[in-house]
């Protein structure tokens, strides 16, 4: 059960920042890589290739991979890191039931091939044979239940998080889930690439309920089934767009409420079989979804609903049984939908699972090995530095008035910074893990999650909780906590470099820091006051000048070709745009604020401070990504493509062309009318 409100710095992740020639510099006693840039590229044509061309060039997308850049190459070296923690566990003395013991048999079972494949469906079929016997409406609204538990998301998801309005409890939320798929667009759009996803879905869908032993009828029944539902389900969904308005998402009504809306489920029976039984009120969410896709589930026939809920099972647990069901799996969320074309060895996938089932298990390990307490010592100046430019920043707005810039510095003052890794572990003594089958442990790790949050109902949120292990490389803002999160395996070149100069660090993961504070005032994150309520603090005026600023930058990216006819995507991706824009502006204040009193540095490798900063910001993006991934990120993901994050985004800085000289000839040129500053 994922944290929903959490708003990471990356939403998909992939893997490189290597080059090398006879020339190249050492990245740790200078911060840059100079093999990375194409320097033949001016910087004021296309500054990402002008930064990134050498690594473009010298790191070919590995098969693997759909993208392959920096985020991912160091996940990939991260990968490495934690194989060995858990071959080291592997080779020590484990008593029963410990942390250890649990670690190495969930890795082995995900290892071992010959059981997996001598298994099969095996695995499922007590699970299959649920459903199949299910033989009321009733029965069907446990089975939801029960699967919803095990990790699946039939129809919609249950989540526990602070209550946006009263953000020191929690309280159950409720999600439109429910597409296979992912997204609405591949259902109910007309065009090539969403009957192409359909069709190969289609065969997806058959070869699962094959390879489980149905019949050639029974297989074509549960297509037709399954691609019934999830249509319906598509049609009644929100859009990515509407989703992002988190006012228009907060439905907190009674559950006597929302039992008389909605006759989707048996709801009395769904809600007892998760033990909510006297739960009195929850956040709906897309409130009209419930009722609307009950009125379209009446013309769907209890044993289509079972088909769909066979598939459910089927697709969740696909990854973790035989190669014939991998296989499967991989081609069509891999090869077809992203466009990788092998799948990745199955160390990495057994290790990623077992990583997931107990993260903060591996992270202890982690952090005893390779994360340095003067990393955190360093980070918290960082930090601090980077949240005293970024008030100084609200304080001179020219667009802002004086009311709403001292909320604004409220909020900013009362933010909570959680660097490295948390003051308590996780306790994994309640989860079992057996060596009956990859998939039970799956599912009882999921079960594990699910009931681990289920707990938290109605009780008061725990503040120290962390939302990303430390051994993951990434960061996140959480509004409802007004917490900024720097986990320890970020805090490593090319992010964070002790030996860098301070231009390097402040470009790298100065930005990075700024960009998740950035997120408490983003078109989001600006609904939340200090203590992560959802309230207006904003003046009327002010929150209309804040619109027109984000509309302008919404176009900016709306008018980005990202392949052939297909533009990005500025409204969906418009609160990490903004988050990039805050995090360059707000990184360049607070390295200049270092440099007050003192002569400038001198040139290194060539580079002015300067632009030193901006070319460790690019070289954070660089990447090589196939034209399916292209695809399927502009539709699903919400950060804009690497080559943006670097070029649109400095089109908007002023310091940026300063730097480099950019001149209104330039391609990189944006009239100064035209730059958008919002913080």
């Amino acid at each position: 059960m994922k944290k929903t409100n959490m708003i990471p710095l990356l939403f998909a992740g992939v893997i490189a920042l290597t080059g090398c020639n006879a020339n190249q510099k050492n990245a740790a006693n200078t911060g840059l890589n100079l093999a990375n840039m194409d320097t033949t590229v001016s910087p004021g044509t296309d500054f990402y290739q002008y930064a990134c061309g050498g690594w473009i060039k010298n790191n070919p997308l590995p098969p693997e991979f759909a993208r392959y850049g920096t985020f991912d190459k160091l996940r990939d070296e991260n990968q490495t890191q934690l194989r060995s923690l858990v071959e080291e566990v592997q080779k020590g003395k484990q008593s029963a039931g410990s942390e250890a013991a649990k670690i190495s048999l969930f890795y082995e079972m995900g290892l071992d091939s010959t059981k997996l494949n001598a298994d099969g469906a095996k695995p499922l079929q007590q699970q299959l044979d649920a459903i199949r016997n299910l033989k009321t409406e009733t029965d069907l609204s446990a089975m939801v239940a029960t699967l919803h538990k095990e990790g699946m998301t039939p129809f919609f998801s249950l989540n526990v998080d602070a209550d946006e309005k009263n953000s020191s409890m929690n309280i159950v939320q409720l999600y439109q889930a429910g597409l296979g798929m992912g997204d609405r667009d591949y259902y109910i759009v007309n065009d090539a690439e969403g009957s192409k996803m359909r069709d190969a879905y289609k065969t997806y869908i058959n070869k699962l309920f094959t390879l489980a032993g149905y019949n050639a009828t029974e297989a074509t029944s549960a297509v037709n089934a399954v691609l019934k539902i999830e249509t319906e389900i598509a049609r009644v969904s929100s859009s990515r767009e509407q989703l992002r308005d988190s006012q228009k998402n907060y439905n907190k009504i009674t559950v006597d409420q929302f039992k008389s809306k909605s006759t989707l489920l048996d709801w009395t029976v769904y809600f007892k079989t998760l033990g909510l039984e006297n739960m009195k009120e929850l956040d709906a969410k897309q409130i009209a979804f419930y009722p609307a896709l009950a009125k379209s589930m009446t013309k769907i026939t209890l044993d289509e609903k079972k088909y769909y809920l066979e598939f459910n099972l089927l697709d969740g647990a696909a990854p973790y049984l035989s190669d014939a069901f991998v296989n499967a799996n991989f081609d069509f969320f891999g090869k077809t939908m992203s466009g990788s074309q092998v799948l990745q060895p199955r160390w990495k996938r057994s290790l990623t699972t077992t990583n997931g089932a107990l993260g903060e298990a591996i992270g202890r390990l982690y952090v005893a090995k390779y994360f340095p307490a003067s990393s955190k010592e360093k980070m918290l100046t960082l930090v601090k530095n980077l949240q005293k430019a970024l008030g100084e920043r609200i304080q001179n707005l020219q667009w802002m008035s004086d009311a709403t810039k001292a909320k604004a510095k409220e909020k900013l003052a009362a933010f909570t910074i959680k660097i490295g890794y948390p003051d308590k572990w996780r306790d994994y003594s309640k989860l079992n893990v057996k060596n009956d089958s990859y998939w039970n442990n799956v599912c009882r790790s999921n079960v594990f999650e699910f009931e681990y949050h289920l707990a938290d109902v109605g009780k008061p949120v725990d503040k120290a909780r962390w939302y990303m292990f430390p051994q993951t490389v990434n960061a996140y803002y959480n509004p409802t906590s007004n917490e900024i999160c720097f986990p320890a395996a970020i805090l490593q070149p090319p992010f964070f470099n002790p030996s860098a100069d301070d231009a390097v660090n402040y470009g790298a993961i100065g930005v990075v820091i700024g960009h998740e504070m950035t997120h408490g005032f983003d078109d989001q994150g600006r609904n939340y006051d200090k203590s992560g309520n959802m309230t207006d603090w904003w003046t009327s005026e002010d929150a209309a000048k804040f619109k027109a600023k984000a509309d302008v930058l919404a176009k900016q990216y709306n008018d980005i070709v990202v392949l052939d006819s297909v533009h990005a995507n500025g409204e969906y991706t418009l609160g990490e745009n903004i988050a990039d824009h805050g995090g360059l502006l707000v990184a360049h204040q607070a390295y200049e604020n270092t440099l007050k009193g003192k002569s400038v540095p001198q040139p290194i490798d060539g580079f002015t401070n300067e632009q030193r900063f901006y070319i460790a910001y690019a070289t954070l993006w660089g990447q090589n990504i196939r034209n399916e991934e292209i695809l399927r990120l502009t539709k699903m993901d919400p950060h804009s493509l690497g080559k943006w994050r670097v070029n649109a985004a400095l089109r908007n800085m002023d310091d940026f062309y300063k730097a480099f000289n950019i001149k209104p000839t330039d391609a990189m040129y944006l009239a100064p009318e035209k730059r958008v500053v919002i913080w």
